[in-house]
């Protein structure tokens, strides 16, 4: 089970707390609306010694009657295995949805913080999570969130691979923070 409420991050304050960082590729082989996914992953960890490791999730939502707290999108089931790194790139070229992104590890108190620094067309997305034990366990959250947004599908990482931020409308950017605003549109906007 994987409980963890995510947040918008503005400014660069979360930088005095990193502890380890890796560069993440994600493709995503299926991607449901109801929050089904299926996803290959390639992580490339920073030394010293660098590593290279490979996964493959599967992410959905637990039948209600198992944690009605489910429905906020903070609690998902998660099934992930380790894969050679050869079927990480077959799997790759097959994924017609994906994304890179810089993963951070913080050393902060409360949950296991992460922050992604999203790359290409999701720049300049900075993204916060914080995975948790028990849906109702109080954290306490960094003045550098600025913006909770647990529960956002379009702001989920497979809807991010289907629809990066750079091909959003004006009117989809609308409901983003200012900070957002600013990010390169692509000529081929989609609403």
């Amino acid at each position: 089970m994987e409980i963890e409420r995510r947040f918008l991050v503005d400014g660069d304050g979360w930088q005095r707390h990193v502890r380890w960082r890796a560069r993440l590729d994600q493709g995503y082989l299926v991607a449901r609306p109801d929050g089904v996914t299926l996803r290959v992953r390639r992580t490339a960890h920073e030394g010293p010694p660098p590593r290279h490791e490979a996964w493959l999730t599967l992410k959905a939502r637990p039948p209600q009657s198992m944690d009605p707290t489910s429905l906020d999108g903070s609690v998902r089931q998660e099934f992930e295995y380790p894969i050679p790194a050869e079927d990480a790139a077959a799997l790759m070229a097959l994924a017609p949805q994906q994304l890179s992104k810089w993963r951070h590890g913080l050393d902060l108190p409360g949950g296991d913080w992460i922050v992604d620094v999203f790359e290409g067309d999701n720049a300049p997305l900075v993204v916060a999570e914080v995975e948790l034990e028990r849906p109702d366990q109080e954290v306490v959250v960094p003045d550098w969130c600025r913006q909770e947004v647990t529960g956002r599908h379009e702001l989920s990482n497979a809807a991010l691979a289907r629809l990066p931020l750079a091909r959003w409308s004006a009117t989809a950017r609308a409901g983003l923070p200012p900070w957002l605003h600013g990010a390169a549109v692509a000529s081929d906007t989609i609403s």
